[in-house]
């Protein structure tokens, strides 16, 4: 199965489990994703934010709320839909494989739950967008469930699961330098957080 095929059958899930999905996630508590992000965005206020895979649009809405120009970008058809709704926000649907990003455009991109869905041979040639479609010194936000670097089906969704020095080894050749990680939910044993957070920098030159 090429990759293209396993982002349609991963996209059909979502299109399908929509209502659920927003539901079930509606009130997950990420603000201290959110924060790792904007805390380190060094440009002056407001900013303009990408949330890349913004589901139903809970995170896109908080981000305008704060006072920030944000925009969404979702495969799912229904995702998108919802999210222009939920949020107001301008919504791009885009499947990551395919990404067409303005240059320079964001202070900040949000990964939120979204990069492990890319195939790792596919991994490089998206984070080389999101490094253009950051403007110098921009500033990228990840959270994936973590693993040992291997990759296939979960149920339905395809999924890529990376250890931390794997992972900075991808965005360290895309460009980005790492600023800090960390892992969630907070406050847990180590094997009770299957999340791992990062934040990257787009160098200034």
């Amino acid at each position: 199965m090429d990759a293209d095929d396993i982002s349609r059958r991963t996209l059909a899930h979502y299109n399908l489990t929509a209502d659920a999905f927003f539901a079930g996630t509606i009130d997950h508590d990420v603000r201290q994703n959110i924060e790792a992000l904007l805390n380190a965005i060094e440009a002056p206020a407001p900013w303009t934010i990408l949330d890349l895979g913004c589901g139903p649009g809970r995170d896109l809405k908080t981000f305008s709320q704060l006072g920030h120009t944000a925009i969404g970008l979702d495969g799912s058809e229904r995702f998108a839909g919802m999210a222009r709704a939920y949020s107001g926000c301008e919504v791009w649907r885009q499947d990551f494989l395919h990404l067409d990003l303005p240059p320079a455009r964001f202070d900040g991109v949000y990964a939120n739950a979204s990069l492990f869905h890319v195939p790792s041979a596919e991994l490089p040639g998206v984070l080389e967008k999101l490094h253009a479609t950051l403007k110098p010194g921009g500033v990228l936000f990840s959270s994936n469930p973590r693993g040992d670097n291997q990759e296939g089906w979960n149920g339905p969704r395809y999924g890529s699961y990376y250890d931390y020095e794997t992972w900075e080894r991808y965005l360290r050749a895309a460009g980005f330098l790492p600023l800090h990680h960390y892992y969630r939910p907070a406050g847990l044993p180590r094997e009770q957080q299957p999340w791992l957070a990062s934040v990257w920098r787009k160098p200034e030159c």
